[in-house]
């Protein structure tokens, strides 16, 4: 345990044509305010005969963000969705009572040529009232995202709200999360300007925060009240996010999340018995976990 709280380093796996480093949830971190789950996917180099496709799966009890970096997705769900995701914008897929979706490389870029895929799979858990509301899906563009500098530092909400402005994406708790991007040493002051429980995910580069210096691929979780001053090395790149926790524990099994165990079960048995949600026209489905 470090003086700033908790360290978490990014934990690799392979899935294939995807190198996924996964950051939360944690042995000794499961959630950060409604956050439950942060995959980093890449950057990893696409084509021409490596893409990602990942076939129609399920979710429930949560909203998903997909935020790139690099490169871009085609989101399809059962309700009908087909969005183009690209660098900077927002996909936001409320799971609610229970959705199905997937993410291909858009044809247009299985061309020959070799690309880079970047970015940031999220999962916010929804709050219990909620966790049943039905299915719905939200793309924001770049542009429409609240932007502001300091100085040659670049701040962007992707959502929730923070530093005095709202993000249109439509959040359902307390939440916010920020991208950062500077190119001179920074000192980045977080009291007063977001509320709840604070990660801050290092993208690239490094920081300084409380005598300590960490680096690329791990998150600092602490309180906002509690937060040092951080102190960003020249070109760094950050995501920070968090907001207020739930007063009641969240159960997560592969895409499922629920404040019920029960609900995990049926959620389980529906899929493998094809009675959950399914996209029509479309016939590849992931299994469950063995």
């Amino acid at each position: 345990m470090s003086n700033i709280g908790l360290i978490i380093e990014e934990r690799s796996r392979d899935i294939g044509d995807f190198l996924v480093g996964r950051l939360i949830p944690f042995r000794k971190k499961r959630m950060i305010g409604p956050f439950i789950f942060i995959d980093h996917m890449g950057p990893t180099a696409l084509g021409p005969s490596k893409y990602m496709d990942v076939d129609q799966h399920p979710h429930m009890g949560l909203s998903t963000l997909t935020f790139m970096l690099e490169g871009e997705i085609v989101h399809e769900d059962s309700l009908g969705t087909h969005q183009r995701i690209r660098p900077g914008s927002v996909n936001w897929m409320t799971a609610g009572k229970g959705v199905t979706h997937t993410e291909r490389t858009p044809e247009d870029l299985r061309n020959g040529n070799v690309f880079t895929a970047h970015g940031y799979q999220i999962w916010v858990a929804l709050p219990k009232e909620l966790e049943e509301i039905e299915p719905q899906f939200h793309h924001i563009d770049v542009q429409d995202l609240p932007k502001w500098e300091d100085g040659d530092t670049k701040f962007t909400l992707v959502a929730g709200k923070g530093y005095g402005k709202e993000s249109p994406v439509p959040v359902h708790s307390e939440l916010f999360m920020v991208e950062i991007q500077n190119r001179e040493p920074y000192t980045l002051n977080v009291n007063g300007n977001l509320k709840g429980e604070i990660g801050i995910c290092i993208v690239s580069g490094g920081i300084e925060a409380c005598g300590e210096t960490v680096g690329e691929g791990n998150i600092l979780v602490s309180k906002v009240e509690d937060t040092c001053n951080i102190s960003l090395k020249p070109n760094t790149h950050l995501l920070l996010f968090g907001g207020e926790p739930f007063p009641e524990e969240r159960y997560i099994y592969w895409n499922f999340v629920s404040s019920d165990q029960t609900k995990l079960e049926w959620a389980k048995t529906a899929w493998a018995n094809k009675t959950f949600p399914m996209m029509e026209n479309d016939n590849t489905y992931v299994s469950l976990p063995s």
